[in-house]
């Protein structure tokens, strides 16, 4: 699917993974809607790159069509790429011996995966009411994590929740493949985002030097540029893609 010219829809839009999507598909020419959480700067970020941005917590059903029917104010909404998401470091049992609080869980799980699962349907509703284009009529990008498949001592809510959005990706092609629309999912490693902008230099060469080639953090416009590929290139279904420089986690 060629973007120029078309509606989008980026979750997690006022910054990092989000913010680098939506500026590389209105470089191409896509009208694009960015929503992020209230009191993000997704205000002066949609401003800033030509979009129209709309507050919307992505767990919440009222929100998210909201951003949908803002969507389709510009035209059909062709394309969605998923970025909205939340870490959260939890042990099953504290050094006290405690089980882990049932409710951090739940919540990194609302996020991350039942936020997936929101977004993408109301988009694929929305995507499934417009005609076909050159044999399509919508593009879906989620995205998981590497921890997905590696996760570290510690991160039990966020790979459990990012191991439900790969698996959550060919059912969702298959699924949506008679209403002529794709789905396909980008797992990042280490990549420099807002929330790695805040360690210490020391632990950023540390993870620098952990991916073996390249040895540095991943850049927000490379996970752009395969989103935009995803997008324009109607093979690609049904796949999580790994993004991550042949990173393999460590326990630790």
């Amino acid at each position: 699917m060629d973007p120029k010219g078309k509606v989008a829809i980026v979750t997690g839009g006022a910054s990092g993974l989000g913010l680098a999507s939506a500026e590389a598909l209105i470089a191409r020419g896509a009208k694009v809607v960015i929503c992020d959480l209230p009191g993000s700067p997704g205000e002066e970020v949609g401003r800033r790159i030509g979009a129209r941005f709309v507050a919307a917590d992505v767990t919440s059903e009222a929100a998210m069509r909201a951003v949908v029917e803002a969507a389709e104010a510009a035209g059909p909404l062709r394309i969605l790429i998923h970025c909205a998401g939340r870490g959260g470091a939890q042990r099953l049992v504290d050094r006290d011996g405690n089980p882990a609080p049932l409710e951090q869980f739940e919540a990194v799980i609302r996020v991350n995966l039942i936020g997936t699962f929101n977004a993408l349907r109301l988009a694929a509703a929305s995507m499934a009411r417009t005609e076909p284009e050159d044999g399509e009529r919508g593009v879906a990008v989620l995205t998981a994590s590497v921890a997905a498949y590696e996760g570290q001592i510690g991160q039990i809510p966020y790979s459990a929740s990012k191991a439900g959005v790969v698996g959550m990706t060919i059912v969702a092609a298959r699924d949506l493949a008679s209403r002529l629309i794709r789905v396909c999912t980008i797992a990042p490693g280490i990549f420099d985002t807002p929330l790695l902008g805040k360690l210490p230099e020391p632990a950023r060469a540390s993870l620098s030097a952990s991916v073996p080639h390249p040895a540095r953090l991943g850049q927000p416009r490379e996970f752009a540029q395969l989103a935009v590929q995803i997008v324009e290139n109607q093979m690609l279904n049904g796949e999580t893609i790994r993004l991550d420089g042949a990173i393999r986690m460590t326990p630790r």
